[in-house]
């Protein structure tokens, strides 16, 4: 019955010119074909587009068969014997069809699956697209834009694999969807780097093909995670479609030096204005991550100059680092730190001049580090952002790191990393004493570094323990100038400015303490009973009221666990106890034993940050 209304119609149109179609006879041939296909006369459908008499009907009419076509490709079994009679009709629409509106049929057949369902329709319809695309003769460049935007707007949807079984399932094909993108692309590039005219089409097309390969580096690739070791790099898809892409810039004429080492320059170099204003909105990521390939993947870093210092190769790639830290997905956290690992290796101690922290990104990125140690979720990462700050602050040289303290005590608003700093300070007095004198942590500049340490921010009313990690290693530090610099070396105590400082914040911690002993004197009973025991006899009695003072509440914790560390340094040091002192772990002094110290997420209710950090 199908097969008979779908001959009556063509019966009728065949005696009518192409112009003379109607709207009714379109929706009519579609709807007879899709009949045909449904009761399996797939066998006399096929003959019916073969006809040569009926090849004017077809080449209007047949697109509209092509959705039909593909469903029943996607949803018959793959050991259904009538499949490959599906293929051949597809491939005959192709062949028959008007390419311009088949190009739109099928790009409209990429755009409707969602989810699981992407990959299947993309795989099978790449090939007919791309025989389509290269059909047409007027305003291929647009066609190949339209295609490859349409693409990769449905890939952008699928979840990235993240491990190596996940790589392999890929439940989602979004592998198998990179590599056969690879092969619909070439073509288009080899045509490209083919035309030695450099027509005006020509460098439309290179135009869309330069759009694509930034998408691409930009999604999937700034998320994905590479395979490691590196012996295993050639089995990675992601990383064979990295450099893919990577390759294609090369070819139609934008080699990575050039496009990476140019983004950002007050003076554009793209030749379309269109592009220009894509730059400013899109690249940045794109920028990033093609930064990341090359020199943390290494791909294609042999095209890159060899005369290039390690500061500037470092100066380079710090903005790419700071745009990688500001995302909060682990795979683009963990490319900003492995960047920032890699430039930095290749940079000698000491050597990295001040003048560089006049640059922006000197000062963010570290300040992102900070971010990382103190809000990111996983421990690996805030470990690593940790051993990355001590090794950045190792590659500065004097007045570098002088001026990051004085930053980062300004801004980290965290007291386990202004123990971090204070630590570090004390370590550069040490080697002054010990060895050459530096200028930068002796005499007046000591000075105006220890009236930002030796502070508190609310005087006698500031959080004790909220604040422990840094009174500690602020009066850790004090501590150490009395005892160590006792001859004046580092003339900290040549005026009387910096003594006050010292004297005012161990003043300050003092009255704290002091203040509570009038005050909380039924905090120390109301913590008795809960804990069940004095712990602490007349110490914790005091410490517990001091707690008392300092919050007006009752503390949630042991009350004679409040200040007692603080008593050392506000009573000075017991016979027999030498020089010794509370004090944060050491920071690594090498990059591959970092620092074992965890940051609390956050730092409201954060206690004892310094083993937390």
């Amino acid at each position: 019955m199908a097969v008979e209304e779908l001959q009556s119609i063509i019966k009728r149109c065949q005696i009518l010119e192409e112009q003379d179609f109607k709207e009714e006879d379109f929706g009519l041939f579609q709807l007879a074909g899709q009949r045909c296909l449904d009761e399996g006369h797939i066998d006399q459908l096929f003959e019916i587009i073969q006809n040569e008499k009926n090849k004017v009907i077809v080449k209007n009419m047949g697109w509209n068969l092509v959705g039909p076509v593909v469903r029943c490709l996607l949803w018959n079994d793959k050991e259904d014997d009538k499949r490959k009679y599906y293929f051949l009709m597809l491939d005959l629409l192709v062949e028959l069809c008007n390419p311009k509106e088949l190009l739109l049929g099928l790009l409209e057949l990429i755009e409707e699956p969602s989810g699981k369902q992407i990959s299947p329709v993309i795989l099978l319809l790449l090939r007919p697209l791309q025989t389509v695309i290269q059909k047409l003769r007027h305003n291929r460049a647009y066609s190949v834009g339209l295609a490859l935007s349409t693409l990769w707007s449905q890939l952008s949807v699928l979840p990235v694999p993240y491990t190596q079984g996940q790589m392999q399932a890929d439940e989602y094909g979004l592998c198998q969807c990179c590599e056969a993108l690879v092969e619909f692309t070439k073509p288009f590039v080899e045509e490209v780097t083919g035309d030695e005219e450099n027509s005006v089409e020509n460098e439309k097309l290179k135009d869309e093909l330069l759009k694509f390969c930034f998408k691409s580096l930009k999604c999937p690739l700034l998320t994905a995670q590479f395979l490691e070791p590196p012996e295993q790099a050639d089995t990675d898809p992601l990383r064979r479609f990295a450099a893919e892409i990577i390759g294609f810039l090369s070819a139609i004429g934008y080699p990575f030096p050039k496009v990476i080492f140019n983004h950002g320059r007050k003076k554009k170099t793209w030749d379309y204005l269109e592009f220009e204003e894509e730059e400013d909105k899109q690249l940045s990521d794109s920028m990033a991550s093609l930064a990341y390939l090359v020199f943390v993947q290494g791909i294609s870093i042999d095209q890159l100059p060899m005369v290039l210092s390690p500061s500037y190769l470092l100066q380079f790639n710090m903005g790419h680092i700071e745009v990688l830290l500001q995302r909060t997905e682990e795979s683009v956290l963990s490319k900003g730190l492995d960047l920032l690992e890699n430039s930095l290796l290749r940079t000698e101690d000491s050597s990295l001049l001040h003048q560089c922290l006049e640059i922006k990104s000197f000062l963010t990125v570290p300040q992102g580090l900070v971010k990382v140690m103190t809000l990111c979720p996983i421990e690996t990462l805030r470990k690593k952002s940790l051993a990355l700050l001590q090794l950045y602050i190792n590659k500065l040289d004097s007045q570098g790191k002088y001026t990051l303290f004085r930053c980062l005590l300004n801004t980290s608003n965290h007291s386990g990393v202004e123990a971090f700093i204070i630590q570090n300070i004390k370590n550069q007095i040490d080697m002054s004493l010990k060895g050459t004198p530096n200028k930068w942590f002796t005499g007046p500049q000591l000075v105006s570094l220890l009236h930002l340490v030796l502070f508190l921010p609310e005087g006698a009313e500031t959080d004790l323990l909220q604040n422990s990690d840094r009174i500690m290693a602020s009066l850790n530090l004090l501590r150490y100038l009395v005892i160590k610099d006792n001859e004046n070396d580092n003339q900290p105590w040549t005026k009387e400015k910096p003594m006050k400082g010292g004297c005012s914040a161990s003043e300050a911690c003092r009255r704290g303490v002091g203040r509570g002993k009038a005050r909380g004197p039924g905090g120390v009973r109301e913590g008795r009973k809960e804990t069940g025991r004095d712990r602490g006899g007349r110490t914790g009695l005091r410490n517990s009221r001091c707690l008392q003072a300092a919050w007006g509440r009752k503390p949630t914790h042991a009350p004679q666990l409040g200040v007692r560390p603080l008593r050392p340094f506000l009573t000075g040091p017991r016979p027999g106890d030498g020089s010794r002192s509370h004090r944060l772990p050491q920071p690594a002094s090498h990059y591959s034993n970092p620092c074992p110290l965890h940051m609390p997420i956050t730092r409201s209710g954060s206690t004892g940050a310094s083993d937390r950090l």
